[in-house]
């Protein structure tokens, strides 16, 4: 494990340098011809510490997602690197923490996960049963909810979807904060003025980033309060969170009313695809439980079906979930009207 950690650190830091080369990122000729899952290698390190790791299957396929994008964002910085259009690294430090970000997500950066999620009220409250996800304020608005008598069975998974969003978001920007923080840990060591000015710039994005999504985590406990105590409109827009966090980044943008409408009904397409995958997702777990039963029974014949019928789920699945956030990147690029934005998890 303390190979590993030193491993994924010299990565951390020298994530661009070196790693594009065809000796390095192609599949070795000869050998035991196995497949390499990516162009980089250094991700391709973390896939295969992943598997080892044996991360439940969603999680895998939601890692491979990440990796794909990932590897999407910085072999096109390697194109603009080449064109000259990143002379004062803004974007390479951006994707550097954007790798990081995933180790610390999926539990690789060599540190136990310590992070508790923001809260304003007292960390020492007792736990109930109805305490789901792990935030004093979210359990006392879901139980509150689910006591409300407002909602039919459907519009509480609804509710419960948006909980656990606003949970995964939260969670979410305290890696990003924690990762922030290590980046300026380093940055006290630099030696020439000139980079730590640029550094400094780069911090100073970051903290403006840091700042907008706390704004974006307020507004977003700020609806699931409103829904709480109000229930849903008939005229609500979308059903989906992260399809519902667009939209309402969409309002706030200075976007025309043209732009608005057009902006919708993609995000109603978006909205299916989302759909889509959560369905994919849930029939990659059945399917893994399935594979798991029929192992222990020992039949070889029936084994190697069930193998087959998971590995093409898990393939789709992945598909899939790159597709989604590929997508979800273009959308957020679209309102936020930036270029490379990597939608950091």
């Amino acid at each position: 494990m303390k190979l590993w950690c030193v491993v994924v650190a010299c990565l951390g830091v020298g994530v661009m340098g070196g790693k594009y080369s065809k000796e390095m990122n192609q599949a070795k000729p000869g050998g035991d011809e196995q497949t390499v899952e990516f162009r980089i290698a250094k991700l391709n390190q973390v896939w295969e510490k992943a598997q080892r790791m044996q991360l439940s299957p969603v999680r895998q396929s939601e890692l491979h997602s990440d990796l794909k994008i990932q590897e999407k964002d910085e072999l096109q910085w390697k194109k603009t690197k080449v064109e000259g259009l990143d002379e004062n690294g803004e974007k390479e430090a951006q994707l550097r923490r954007n790798f990081n970000v995933i180790l610390a997500k999926y539990g690789m950066d060599g540190k136990r996960d310590t992070r508790p999620l923001e809260s304003n009220s007292l960390k020492d409250h007792d736990t109930k049963e109805g305490d789901i996800f792990d935030d004093p304020r979210l359990d006392k608005l879901w139980n509150k909810a689910k006591s409300s008598g407002k909602f039919s069975n459907d519009e509480m998974q609804s509710l419960k979807r948006e909980f656990q969003h606003h949970k995964d978001k939260t969670h979410e920007y305290n890696i990003l904060m924690d990762t922030v923080s290590r980046t300026e840990e380093i940055h006290k060591n630099v030696i020439s003025p000139l980079e730590g000015d640029t550094k400094e710039h780069v911090l100073h994005q970051k903290h403006t980033e840091l700042k907008q999504k706390m704004r974006d985590l307020n507004q977003g406990f700020e609806r699931l309060r409103k829904l709480s105590h109000e229930g849903f409109t008939e005229d609500s827009e979308f059903r989906e969170p992260r399809v519902i966090e667009l939209w309402e980044a969409a309002k706030r943008a200075n976007l025309t009313d043209d732009e608005l409408d057009s902006l919708k009904e993609e995000l109603h397409h978006f909205e299916t695809k989302v759909e889509k995958h959560s369905h994919y997702q849930e029939q990659l777990e059945l399917s893994h439980q399935k594979l798991r039963h029929v192992e222990a029974l020992g039949d070889k014949e029936h084994i190697k079906r069930n193998q087959e019928k998971y590995n093409t789920i898990s393939e789709k699945t992945r598909e899939m979930g790159y597709k989604m956030k590929k997508h979800m990147q273009d959308l957020n690029n679209k309102i936020s009207g930036q270029g490379l934005v990597h939608n950091e998890l």
